[in-house]
């Protein structure tokens, strides 16, 4: 049986186990555990109630149940809620309300979610443990649909969860089980022939036992020309009451991905971002090979959630995951051979051409026990948080870096004959590595003051099996910490100022033999939060303003006196001001705004010229505004609307010296989505469009021939059925 087949055949039988109890389902259809409802009212009125649109907590900023307002730190929430009634696919979707963080840096992308968070790519975890990364990729694409809520922890987190970038990290937190019965089956169909059919179902199997299943296939095409992509997502959840005090939930999920005819961009900058004097680069045009070029990745991961309490005042938490991530790609595109530097000859329009198949495995076990106890001394009130996590992980990479037949820009013909795939491929990565890292945090109350103070030491060893005695075994130990101190008033305003650590370490060795220390990143934040409590049951507001620095040290920078080695003295700078609000009035009118101005920057370089340049893919300024309402009453009673504008401004495609800063850089793009939807008991009916007025923009450009267009115009129907 092939591996489509097999999909295929489990979401069959999600739907066949989803149907029958569908039909046992309340008439009223509220049920908590698919979050938004909508109900009818004895006068007729037709409300769709999100309860969880606007957030009020996140594990992911403390690993309590503290609420956000109680964190000195920036944290986005992007709700089940938010996602539902704004429709996002991906994660890079769903941030584009979102301050202090971009997504679809390379576009419309099939496998990943490209993001840049307050300068830097973040790592991707998923209830709480961090997911079986690459060493070239922060995230594994893991789809959106399986999960309740995306955290975004904005600046250093390397307290809670070891070794992160200065940036920040997202965390996904998977669908649970309730005891209360739940299901929706969904379907969608738009631009580029998408068709998706997925479907969620929870409820009690057996007094103190619940379950959910949720299932997903996707079958799309994409804004380039012969690209499909093909997903099955389906993952079980069990939770069980061990008794009156303790209670385990076992999470698990499995991903399927097969992409064929992908080259995803690498489009010429002449004809992209300049002038090309025989034509315009079609948003269309497939450079590699259809036939040929293919993506196909399995991922997998499974493991639990224990919870045991003590007493009201003592509780112990903990998470553990096995996961495995497999992939592999063979894809012909432009690339210049060397000794040439340009894939782009002459005549503007001939493209060399190069194949580049890669493959990559990891293996990971993760494990993140701790206690969570409230004491009080005297007057102060304590939420103490020790805890020990650990994480053991394998990666092994390969590749081949091979020449190709060339391809005409604008009238490509694509082999005739069948292209040998390589029979060997070079060894890149093999290593592993095991950290551990031991950590303790109190949450002191007095009246409406919290200090928060936060410490952790991690104990890591890096074994690289395939460098042999070039990069030898490195064992390392490093402290970081946390100090924040909130204020929050009785009228939900709360201001806040924290300072935090974070390291990340880096593989390799100086010209004389001694292993790159981490880098090391550290943050002053200020900022102030507001909840709205006092405006009564039908305003539900979450606003934030922040401003923050970031120091980044250790960087590495070139040797000026070793050609081809690097030394850590570099550093790099990111400030900026980030304001989100994110409201839902009467369960009818939600609006999620957002600003981000980000200033990141190189300041310190062996190479005076780097010094002042602006990081990649960063817009200096994002501005964001949807506002979405629904109708209650009369004749159009549950009839919805939506519209969003999107602004960012120029960013460069790569770190570029101050001299040649406006080579690459994607200019600034306005872009505006719309929603129609109609809701009554038990359906929703949607369409959504993004970038409807189809703007023609670079997402990025990393050089001569590594430009990206951005998403075209694309709209999506969905019908919804909620038991």
């Amino acid at each position: 049986m092939t591996r489509l087949t097999r999909s295929t055949a489990l979401l069959a039988g999600a739907a066949a186990f989803l149907v029958p109890i569908a039909a046992m389902a309340q008439d009223e259809h509220q049920d908590e555990a698919t979050g938004v409802e909508t109900v009818r009212t004895d006068e007729g009125e037709i409300v769709v109630t999100a309860r969880r649109f606007v957030p009020s907590g996140a594990i992911t900023a403390s690993k309590t149940t503290a609420p956000l307002i109680e964190t000195p730190q920036s944290v986005s929430v992007v709700s089940r809620d938010q996602i539902d009634l704004l429709n996002f696919v991906d994660v890079q979707q769903a941030v584009r309300y979102t301050a202090g963080i971009v997504g679809e840096n390379y576009g419309p992308d099939l496998r990943f979610d490209f993001l840049k968070l307050r300068g830097f790519i973040p790592v991707q975890y998923i209830d709480g443990l961090q997911a079986p990364i690459s060493s070239t990729i922060a995230n594994v694409g893991v789809d959106l649909y399986g999960f309740e809520a995306v955290d975004v922890l904005k600046g250093p987190a390397g307290v809670l969860y070891g070794t992160t970038p200065p940036g920040g990290i997202y965390n996904l937190t998977s669908r649970r089980p309730s005891a209360q019965f739940g299901a929706e089956l969904q379907a969608k169909y738009g631009t580029d022939d998408f068709k998706q059919i997925a479907g969620t179902v929870t409820g009690a199997l057996a007094d103190g036992l619940n379950a959910r299943l949720t299932g997903l296939y996707r079958d799309r095409g994409s804004q380039v020309d012969f690209v499909n992509a093909k997903r099955a997502y389906f993952a079980p959840a069990v939770s069980a009451e061990l008794g009156p005090d303790t209670e385990i939930t076992a999470l698990g999920y499995y991903q399927w991905d097969r992409v064929n005819g992908d080259t995803n961009g690498f489009l010429p900058a002449v004809g992209v971002l300049y002038p090309n004097p025989v034509g315009e680069v079609r948003r269309s045009v497939n450079l590699g090979e259809p036939d040929y070029n293919y993506y196909r990745r399995s991922q997998w991961g499974i493991g639990y959630e224990l919870t045991h309490r003590f007493s009201p005042a003592l509780r112990f938490t903990q998470n553990t995951r096995w996961g495995e991530y497999h992939e592999y790609q063979q894809i012909i595109y432009p690339a210049a051979v060397w000794p040439a530097t340009e894939a782009l000859q002459a005549d503007n329009r001939t493209l060399t051409r190069s194949n580049f198949p890669f493959k990559d495995d990891t293996w990971q076990f993760t494990i993140d026990s701790r206690f969570d106890a409230n004491v009080a001394t005297g007057p102060i009130e304590h939420r103490i948080l020790l805890g020990l996590d650990y994480r053991n992980y394998r990666e092994r990479s390969a590749y081949a870096f091979l020449s190709a037949t060339s391809i005409d820009l604008f009238d490509p013909v694509y082999s005739t004959t069948p292209i040998p795939a390589p029979t060997s491929l070079t060894p890149f990565t093999d290593q592993k590595l095991k950290q551990t890292g031991l950590y303790v945090q109190d949450q002191a109350k007095l009246g409406g003051f919290i200090l928060t103070l936060s410490g952790r030491n991690d104990w890591m060893t890096i074994d690289n099996y395939a460098t042999g005695a070039l990069y030898p075994k490195t064992s390392l130990s490093k402290f970081t910490w946390r100090v924040g101190g909130t204020y929050v008033t009785e009228a939900g305003i709360a201001p806040y100022a924290s300072y935090a650590t974070s390291f990340q370490p880096i593989v390799g060795q100086t010209f004389d033999g001694q292993a790159f220390s981490p880098t090391e990143g550290k943050q002053w934040e200020v900022g102030v939060k507001y909840d709205a409590r006092g405006l009564g049951d039908g305003v539900k507001l979450f606003a934030t303003a922040a401003v923050f620095h970031i120091q980044q040290s250790n960087v590495l920078t070139n040797d000026l006196n070793h050609t081809g080695f690097q030394v850590q003295t570099g550093e790099v700078v990111s400030k900026g001001v980030e304001f989100e609000v994110v409201t839902r009035i009467r369960q009818q009118l939600s609006i999620n705004a957002s600003y981000s101005y980000t200033d990141a920057r190189v300041s310190k370089s062996n190479n005076p010229a780097e010094v002042g340049a602006r990081l990649a893919a960063v817009p200096q300024h994002k501005a964001s505004l949807f506002v979405d309402y629904t109708m209650a009453k009369g004749a159009l009673a549950g009839l919805g609307a939506g519209f969003g504008a999107r602004y960012l401004s120029d960013a460069p495609g790569i770190q570029q010296s101050v001299a040649g800063q406006d080579l690459f850089v994607a200019p600034a793009t306005t872009l505006f989505d719309a929603t129609i939807h109609y809701d009554i008991p038990g359906w929703r009916f949607a369409v959504n469009g993004t970038n409807i007025f189809d703007k023609r923009y670079a997402a990025r450009c990393e050089g001569a021939t590594n430009c990206f267009f951005g998403q075209s115009r694309q709209v999506i129907g969905t019908v919804t059925k909620k038991f």
